[in-house]
């Protein structure tokens, strides 16, 4: 999916979550970018997940974020980790 095939409040939305990294939709600033928010994730653009939000609240929120591309996912993992095999 490129992004020159979204509609423009789809476009406005993306970069707005791009930007702030996760935030919940309730507290987007316009009410149209909640309704985008579904049609990204159809397109596989966004993730939504529910997570605590306080120590203490047994409730989940849900919140929304950008899926980056996978290759740089596996790259920044195996930069983490340490090399296979027997060490000395």
């Amino acid at each position: 999916m490129k992004l020159k095939d979204l509609t423009e409040i789809e476009k406005k939305t993306y970069e707005f979550i791009k930007k702030v990294g996760e935030i919940q939709p309730k507290n987007m600033p316009d009410r149209r970018m909640v309704g985008a928010v579904v049609n990204l994730k159809n397109k596989g653009l966004v993730e939504i997940y529910k997570r605590h939000t306080g120590r203490y609240r047994r409730k989940k929120k849900k919140f929304v974020k950008v899926k980056g591309p996978k290759e740089s996912q596996n790259k920044t993992l195996s930069k983490c980790l340490p090399p296979l095999g027997r060490g000395v």
